[in-house]
């Protein structure tokens, strides 16, 4: 089986700042790692390999200093590397950054054959819109199956994989035929520790580096900002909120706690007594 994971290395969340004129990420000079959500992906892709036997391709697009995360996950087990880098892709919202990954994983597959999963994180901490993923399933016309927890089962024979997602108030219980597309929630797996063979392997890997036109990306348009519509209006950090928590004193009995709690609320807020009359005349 064929399994390509879509990685991002992203600036430390730690010491991130943000351009005051831009409004974008200022990624010079910051630490980079690889997004921990996408360490979760590629884990689980090992873990199904090491079972099911095939290969592991790990993908990310990014200038050419994003080969150091793709060795990195050379490190950790992963069969082969590539790395999508031009120009053209500077600047590329989700969007953008979707379609250029789309026709790379198109690459991939007319080379090392198609791939039988894609996986990626939930989302990456630079971010935080989920977007990337499900804009690949949908351009690649993949099933989508997001925010999962965990891989119950992979039947290689029937083509089909039981999957574990979070919901609002549970669990979903989901089986889907492949080819697919899976984005793994923080959790689901515990990255392995790679082994020695793995890390010398890695230090002399060959990273496939492909360009947009090697890509066989045919409307370079597409990508970086000019295939890129969203604009960042304005970045900045939530008011500090001036209310200050007022303690009560807890009372013997339940009740008159409560009853003192209620009494504080009405007071902090005088027209939530208001609204509660409204509504219960209107019930």
């Amino acid at each position: 089986m064929h399994f390509v994971v879509c990685i991002k290395q992203v600036p430390d969340s730690a010491q991130i700042r943000v351009h005051p004129v831009t409004n974008t990420i200022m990624r010079q000079g910051v630490p980079t790692i690889i997004n921990p959500y996408d360490l979760f992906a590629l884990e689980t892709a090992l873990r199904l390999r090491d079972e099911q036997g095939g290969e592991v391709t790990v993908l990310t697009m990014g200038p050419p200093s994003a080969e150091d995360a793709l060795r990195k996950a050379l490190t950790f087990g992963a069969d082969r590397a590539v790395l999508l880098t031009d120009r053209f892709f500077a600047g590329s919202d989700t969007l953008a950054t979707s379609y250029a990954l789309a026709q790379a994983i198109r690459k991939i597959g007319e080379t090392w054959g198609a791939p039988d999963i894609v996986f990626a994180g939930k989302q990456t901490i630079d971010g935080d819109t989920a977007q990337v993923g499900p804009g690949i399933a949908r351009r690649l016309g993949l099933n989508q199956l997001t925010y999962i927890s965990k891989i119950a089962g992979l039947d290689a024979a029937a083509r089909t994989i039981d999957l574990e997602r979070r919901a609002e108030g549970g669990v979903q219980v989901l089986r889907s035929a492949l080819p697919c597309l899976v984005t793994m929630l923080e959790g689901s797996a515990e990255i392995r520790r790679g082994a020695f063979a793995d890390a010398l392997r890695a230090a002399r890997a060959e990273i496939v580096t492909w360009s947009a036109v090697a890509a066989g990306i045919e409307d370079p348009q597409k990508c970086g900002l000019r295939g890129s519509p969203t604009v960042v209006k304005r970045v900045f950090a939530p008011t500090p909120r001036a209310d200050k928590a007022k303690a009560i004193e807890p009372k013997p009995r339940a009740k008159e706690t409560a009853e003192d709690l209620i009494v504080a609320l009405f007071e902090a807020k005088p027209a939530l007594a208001d609204d509660l009359e409204r509504l219960a005349a209107g019930l």
